[in-house]
């Protein structure tokens, strides 16, 4: 059995993260099997092959803040998203502490 890519653990772990939660690149990336490679989960997420089954924008910087989206019109339409979903905002960041999931 082939084991699966860093990419394709990101995905997977992603697709887990529930409605009205958020998970950090950090996190995702330690989750993922590198802690070191935020910045890897952020380009997969930019070539999200499927927004329908990885949920991209549930994807947030460690201090709460959007800080990228490639899809509708950019952070705008990633923060719509989140705020429909039920995530809480303090000003323009994500309020972590009460919507931030760990897994």
């Amino acid at each position: 059995m082939k084991a699966k890519t860093f990419t394709e653990r990101v995905y997977e772990i992603a697709s887990l993260i529930p409605k009205g939660k958020v998970m950090t690149y950090g996190k995702l990336a330690e989750l993922a099997g590198n802690s070191k490679a935020s910045r890897a989960v952020g380009m997969a997420m930019r070539n999200n092959p499927s927004r329908k089954n990885v949920p991209c924008h549930r994807v947030v910087a460690s201090t709460g803040a959007l800080t990228g989206y490639a899809f509708g019109n950019g952070i705008s339409t990633k923060k719509s998203i989140l705020k429909k979903e039920g995530v809480e905002f303090k000003g323009e960041k994500v309020a972590l502490s009460t919507s931030g999931w760990n897994g």
